[in-house]
């Protein structure tokens, strides 16, 4: 089981640094369209959470003996569920997804799949992905400190996206 839940690590990892190379060229692709960048000061909030939180889950994961809770399924079974969304969210947007503000000016706010229920569901994917993926590996500190952290990242975050939406044309 230890080396399945290394597996769904080093994924994690690589996803996420794929998602940077991704948000990159999207980046590029917008500002060439004349894309107006905000909230540039918090940005590091991101990658710092972020990077902590994989650092958090190996500590705890190495640190502790491992042993297979009754709701590992579960946890397992809204881990790929949570992937599912988290990879609808990126198509929807497409050449839009970001992991930063980024805002072309003449261009409406993309209403379509998921976002049609739910103004930002990447975050709320997140926040869920936060608490479900260190139970995975027995990470309950994690589990608990950084959806919480996350919220607060998200309380300079979401007015920032919300004044360059009202603030773009």
């Amino acid at each position: 089981m230890e080396i399945f839940l290394w597996m769904i690590l080093a994924f994690l990892i690589f996803q996420r640094l794929g998602e940077l190379a991704l948000a990159n060229r999207n980046r590029k692709w917008m500002v060439e369209r004349g894309a107006k960048e905000w909230g540039q000061g918090h940005y590091f909030l991101f990658i710092l959470l972020h990077s902590s939180f994989f650092v958090c889950i190996i500590a705890e994961f190495v640190w502790t003996p491992y042993v297979q809770q009754p709701f590992f399924s579960v946890a397992l079974a809204g881990f790929f569920v949570l992937q599912v969304l988290r990879i609808a969210c990126i198509r929807t947007l497409g050449k839009r997804w970001n992991t930063r503000i980024l805002v072309l000016p003449d261009e409406e706010p993309i209403r379509k799949g998921i976002y049609r229920f739910v103004k930002h569901p990447n975050y709320v994917i997140v926040f869920f992905e936060l608490m479900v993926i260190p139970v995975l590996f027995h990470a309950y500190l994690t589990a608990l400190i950084f959806p919480f952290l996350h919220l607060l990242v998200l309380t300079v975050r979401i007015p920032a996206e919300e004044r360059a939406l009202q603030e773009r044309i």
